[in-house]
């Protein structure tokens, strides 16, 4: 049955986990993170699940690569610190495709930092955090809703591409408290893990054999059959090997089950840009101020929009290469010192004037702040 309720974000983080069918936990205390795992704890028991507090962030990440291959739908959730402690793992999950969730509760600056002030600096992380070549799926809500519906869609992404989907938060979408709607399992449905393996005692279950579209098989939970799982280069049984047609072939098929279906997975949410002049891009937290401004703008008769990537990896390159077509000028508005904006830079191959809006003192940027920045590039611009 569909309800409102009011939670805050991280609450809301953890329930849609378990409405998409999350039942292990792995995590260590952290600000702003920590209300994930305190919900965990409450909740996971009355559903089956398991909560484990781990003695550190890489046991956490390991553990939950460990209970995804086991058959579980696992996930766990850490700030600035604590994720970048687990992007081993991470490659790890990577390499051997377990689906997993790994949440990032943003926090202000590098290493101990502001634990509670909100910044977006680790969206680059999110994508190059590891060594070596692999994909990343990485959402960011705006709302506490979408905190609901999106961990949802991040652990339906992560069974159907088998690969940790990075879900991204900050200091004031974890902590703050909204009014939400909790739709029926008819609007939000998950993509369950296969059954058990019915194979007879002596097959061996081939988890790594890719499609035509270059996906691997959906895991299933431990039966009767067995699978090998390294790290190492391995071959379609996921035994190691060390051909040079082996690494290629493993390699280029992780990347391209991500890239090809890169427009599937894209999610973003546009406002009042079909004649806009001047295009905002601004996510998370941030997104909220910039649709504050932009209402205000059009209220004085400036043509501003809004585009708001969910899915910041793979990056939804294709739309705002469309708008930024159509522009004058482009302002991308972030909590650090600039990441976002060399995506932008990167597909602006017309030349539209580009401007960095950085904030990084541990405060949200203002609608206000926007609005200078809007009066600034008209006056350069559309003024002259």
């Amino acid at each position: 049955m569909s309800k409102f309720v009011l939670l805050q974000g991280d609450e809301a983080c953890a329930l849609g986990a378990i409405k998409a069918g999350c039942r292990f936990f792995a995590g260590y205390p952290i600000t702003p993170a920590t209300e994930i795992a305190e919900t965990m704890a409450k909740e996971l028991p009355k559903v089956g699940g398991t909560f484990i507090q781990m003695e550190d962030e890489i046991a956490s990440a390991a553990a939950i690569v460990g209970a995804s291959l086991a058959g579980e739908k696992a996930m766990t959730a850490t700030s600035g610190p604590g994720f970048s402690l687990m992007q081993e793992v991470i490659g790890y999950a990577s390499m051997v495709e377990a689906p997993t969730v790994f949440v990032n509760v943003q926090r202000g600056d590098p290493s101990t930092g502001m634990p509670t002030k909100i910044a977006q600096g680790d969206i680059m992380q999110s994508r190059w955090g590891t060594h070596g070549d692999h994909p990343v799926i990485a959402i960011y809500p705006s709302t506490v809703e979408e905190v609901y519906r999106y961990i949802v869609t991040a652990f339906n992404y992560a069974e159907h591409y088998r690969t940790p989907v990075v879900f991204l938060m900050d200091e004031v979408l974890g902590h703050m408290r909204e009014s939400l709607y909790l739709p029926p399992d008819s609007e939000l449905k998950s993509l369950p893990r296969a059954g058990e393996s019915v194979l007879e005692d002596d097959d061996i279950f081939q988890p790594f054999i890719g499609d035509d579209q270059m996906l691997a098989a959906p895991l299933i939970k431990m039966g009767k059959s067995r699978f090998h799982v390294s790290g190492l280069v391995h071959d379609e049984s996921g035994f190691p090997v060390g051909a040079a047609v082996d690494a290629n072939r493993l390699l280029r098929r992780l990347d391209h089950k991500i890239r090809l279906h890169a427009d599937e997975i894209n999610i973003c949410d546009e406002y009042m840009t079909e004649d806009a002049e001047i295009l905002i891009v601004a996510y998370g937290s941030v997104a909220r101020s910039a649709l504050r401004a932009v209402k205000i703008a059009r209220e004085d008769k400036i043509n501003v929009g809004l585009f708001r990537p969910i899915t910041i990896w793979p990056f939804p390159a294709t739309r705002l290469r469309q708008l930024l077509k159509k522009t004058s000028a482009v302002i991308v508005v972030e909590m650090n010192l600039g990441q976002i904006v060399y995506e932008v830079s990167r597909l602006n191959r017309r030349g539209t004037k580009l401007e960095l809006l950085s904030k990084v003192n541990g405060e949200l940027v203002t609608p206000q702040e926007i609005l200078d920045t809007i009066a600034k590039v008209k006056s350069e611009v559309l003024d002259l």
